[in-house]
């Protein structure tokens, strides 16, 4: 026979694996689709992703889609195919995906693929691994039928070697305090006037959330480096019972803080998205209070009640939101500095 204690135990991890699958369902709860990503040119984005959301589609599946539409745009230069490359003239995207269930992929200093979210989603599909770099992570996405292309475009070809003729070319990230193409005056890292990255969450109608985040990284910026994009905790982090966050701006700053995970921990604690992505902000210039004022970090949050949240260092970082009422709403963030 079984004594009090065994009964005591029992009865506790019963009830522990009941609490367990109640939150469970209750983060797969139906709920009314949203979809947020970084920047304005996140509505063309969140187009393609609503597309898929308003179906009764997957988020994965949403975040993939509209991850794929800046990636293709020739006129982004910042990320995907047409992005500016290192100082050697090498284009070098970088990539996650996450999934409500933990299930992630990544890939990072990839070249010669335009859509690395897709072979990041492969990654998480297809392997037992989180993130694939360089060659190995070309030689997988060749194999999985991905055709090599040179990404460098004449565009991106010719500013890279405009900023040639007055670089410094050493090993700082120079690249980010220059002005080619840019408005004048523009000296903050990852500004609104030089910037990088889209990341992109997504709640479907089954309360599934997902996200995504893609980029070619800093223009300039030196070979083989690689930001917080494709790291899982610092670009992107997604918990299908809180919610998920990714981040824009200075990847270096974001993967000292982890700032994505932070962001959906102070969720779980019990912040708001809002409230989480500025006390996440706040960290880092409490941390480097001297470096904060010429850089530019920001996150965006949504939690499983589709509630939102966003967050910068410097003014001028704003994101694109649709939940099917406004489908092309851009929303300037709170910042630390103005």
């Amino acid at each position: 026979m079984q004594n009090r204690r065994d009964v005591f135990k029992t009865t506790l991890a019963l009830s522990s694996l009941a609490g367990l699958a109640a939150t469970s369902a209750g983060a797969a709860s139906a709920g009314k689709p949203i979809v947020v990503s970084t920047w304005d040119f996140g509505v063309a984005a969140n187009s393609a992703a609503w597309d898929v959301l308003k179906t009764g589609g997957h988020a994965l599946d949403a975040v993939e889609a509209g991850a794929r539409v800046p990636e293709a745009d020739m006129k982004n230069h910042s990320v995907g195919r047409a992005g500016y490359p290192d100082r050697d003239g090498h284009v070098s995207l970088d990539a996650s995906i996450m999934d409500e269930q933990w299930r992630c992929g990544a890939v990072a200093a990839l070249e010669h693929i335009d859509h690395p979210i897709s072979v990041a989603r492969l990654v998480m599909e297809k392997t037992p691994h989180v993130l694939l770099v360089g060659d190995g992570a070309l030689q997988f996405a060749i194999e999985q039928g991905f055709t090599p292309q040179e990404l460098l475009t004449p565009e991106s070809e010719a500013a890279w070697k405009d900023w040639l003729k007055t670089a410094k070319y050493e090993s700082v990230a120079n690249s980010e305090m220059s002005t080619y193409g840019h408005a004048p005056g523009s000296k903050v890292p990852g500004d609104v006037h030089n910037h990088d990255t889209l990341g992109m969450l997504a709640l479907d109608a089954q309360g599934r959330l997902c996200g995504a985040c893609t980029t070619s990284g800093m223009a300039w910026k030196l070979r083989g480096r690689v930001g917080d994009s494709p790291i899982i905790g610092a670009g992107l982090y997604v918990d299908g019972e809180v919610g998920g966050a990714t981040s824009t701006g200075v990847g270096e700053e974001v993967i000292r803080n982890a700032g994505s995970f932070l962001v959906v921990e102070l969720m779980r604690q019990g912040r708001s998205p809002q409230q989480a992505c500025e006390e996440a902000v706040m960290r880092i210039v409490k941390r480097r209070p001297e470096a904060a004022k010429t850089l530019q970090v920001g996150f965006l949050a949504l939690n499983t009640k589709g509630e939102v949240g966003a967050c910068a260092i410097q003014p001028g970082f704003v994101y694109a939101q649709c939940d099917g009422n406004k489908t092309d709403l851009v929303v300037p963030s709170k910042s630390v500095f103005s």
